[in-house]
């Protein structure tokens, strides 16, 4: 999935539109993300905003390199933590469960709610997730199941990655977990 970024960002596609309204994960216009003053890694590696969503809430790249980088999510809310290694686990992860924001510290009933509200807002999810699957040449039945990204997630928040990923607010305190405990499985 060379050039994921590109195909989220620039190419008019089935991605783009899924990303940006069925995800809210806009990559669209680079230029107008740009996290709050002050608001940095604690390990001081380098924070780089990438895309946002309709909140304002702002997805990051961890240190330097490209795409394979730790991807972070800060919320206004003042959560923050790892999501992804590298932009194609955050693309399964939104395609999969776009709705993953909701999840932490839910039950595994209250999981499964939150899905079937979602899939009863977007009606026409799995065309429109299968669509964008094929638009940047994956196999839709080859995606990861939402337990599956979930459990990632927990993974993700509570292995080491986490320790370099702890992000810090302006006031200088450190922003909650997205997950401080384990995520049960939808």
């Amino acid at each position: 999935m060379y050039g994921a970024l590109c195909c989220l960002c620039w190419e008019p596609t089935e991605a783009v539109a899924f990303f940006a309204g069925v995800a809210d994960l806009d990559a669209t216009d680079p230029d107008s993300h740009e996290l709050e003053d002050g608001v940095r890694l604690a390990s001081g590696l380098r924070l780089e905003q990438f895309a946002r969503a309709g909140s304002g809430d702002a997805f990051c790249f961890v240190g330097e390199g490209g795409e394979e980088r730790l991807v972070v999510y800060v919320s206004l809310d003042g959560e923050a933590g790892p999501v992804a290694r590298g932009l194609p686990e955050l693309v399964r992860l939104s395609l999969v469960a776009p709705w993953w924001r909701d999840a932490p510290g839910r039950t595994d009933v209250a999981l499964q709610a939150v899905a079937d509200e979602y899939r009863e807002d977007v009606p026409d999810f799995d065309r429109r997730r299968d669509r964008a699957a094929r638009a940047l040449g994956l196999d839709p039945a080859g995606l990861p199941s939402a337990a599956a990204v979930l459990a990632r997630l927990v993974e993700l928040a509570r292995g080491p990655v986490a320790a370099e990923c702890l992000v810090v607010g302006y006031d200088g305190a450190p922003l909650d977990p997205l997950f401080s405990r384990a995520a049960p499985r939808p």
